[in-house]
């Protein structure tokens, strides 16, 4: 399931109030969808990583009260009241006792002497042992409490997260233009491409490093290969024409005619500069390159900002490309 799927999906058990699990490799956002749909629902959220936990810590520390009966102090971090979402990220790595531990809080909603309150649900998170990620099998008392979920990538999914989430727009043209880069999973490898890596190697752009350094720095994010055509697909995109260029001139800015990587750089450059004030002189431009370039920037540039889809020019541009828009 894509990214968009599992929240969906998760919005679901939730309401139905039944444990999920998310299943997938590292790096392709599976505690992101989680936070995400914490959000959206209202709810609070406690992320609580089994792998460093013992399993005293979820039982608690034993105490004798004034009575001389043995009592288990619950820890800090389990809810005591309100609503929200309790989840256990890398429960799959955890060691065989804490996935014990785990088993009756799952099961029961309570462990040793504490209840998990009822507005609280449970979602845990994890990589599969195929991942290479250190992770045990889940026994299965505990696994078969659960709602499987497996979650893949999807570049369309990723490329709408990136928009929101201000990914350099030549990061969202490069995985566009090389799709089986988005994620390349090596568990031999330092580092890999993935969504995780790739936000990563956005703050690393934004740094403008110096060109001395610069491929070693991409090299630590995404990997050697990936790197070094990320370098050869910056250097194209740096030598696209100006932005601004193609904002005053709509009409007679250069326009990359032949070449998908540059069409490619140039319609999520666009993306990332268009707004209300501007977006006529966007379309005027993008009436020149391939319809599919336009209709992946004109997505791209609402997904970042929705008031886009209520102006004029967008109902005529809509209207002209309703054969692929619609």
């Amino acid at each position: 399931m894509k990214p968009s799927q599992i929240s969906e999906a998760l919005e679901v058990l939730v309401k139905a109030r039944r444990p999920a699990f998310v299943w997938g490799s590292p790096g392709i956002g599976k505690s992101d969808v989680v936070r995400q749909v914490a959000r959206k629902l209202d709810r609070n959220l406690i992320d609580i990583r089994a792998v460093l936990l013992d399993p005293v810590d979820l039982r608690g520390l034993p105490h004798v009260n004034g009575g001389g009966k043995a009592h288990w102090a619950i820890p800090e971090f389990l809810p005591r009241d309100g609503s929200g979402i309790l989840f256990l990220d890398e429960l799959p790595r955890a060691p065989q006792l804490v996935q014990n531990a785990c088993l009756q809080l799952v099961l029961d909603r309570q462990i040793g002497e504490y209840t998990l309150p009822d507005g609280w649900d449970i979602i845990s998170a994890g990589n599969r042992i195929t991942d290479g990620g250190g992770s045990f099998k889940l026994n299965s008392a505990l696994s078969s409490r659960f709602i499987h979920l497996d979650a893949e990538v999807d570049l369309d999914d990723f490329c709408k997260w990136g928009v929101k989430a201000n990914i350099d727009p030549v990061i969202l043209a490069f995985v566009r233009f090389r799709t089986e880069l988005l994620c390349k999973f090596d568990a031999s490898a330092k580092n890999f491409p993935c969504p995780r890596s790739y936000e990563f190697l956005s703050q690393i752009v934004a740094c403008n490093p110096s060109p001395a350094i610069e491929l070693d720095l991409y090299k630590g994010a995404i990997g050697d290969g990936a790197a070094i055509e990320f370098a050869s697909f910056l250097k194209l995109y740096r030598n696209l024409p100006s932005i601004d260029a193609i904002l005053l001139d709509p009409k007679h800015a250069p326009c990359p005619k032949d070449d998908p990587a540059s069409l490619f750089a140039v319609s999520c450059a666009l993306a990332r500069r268009a707004g209300v004030d501007n977006l006529k002189a966007v379309i005027t431009y993008l009436d020149r390159l391939p319809e599919e370039y336009s209709v992946m920037c004109i997505k791209d540039a609402i997904a970042r900002e929705s008031t886009l889809a209520s102006t004029g020019e967008f109902t005529k541009w809509a209207i002209a490309h309703a054969d692929v828009v619609f």
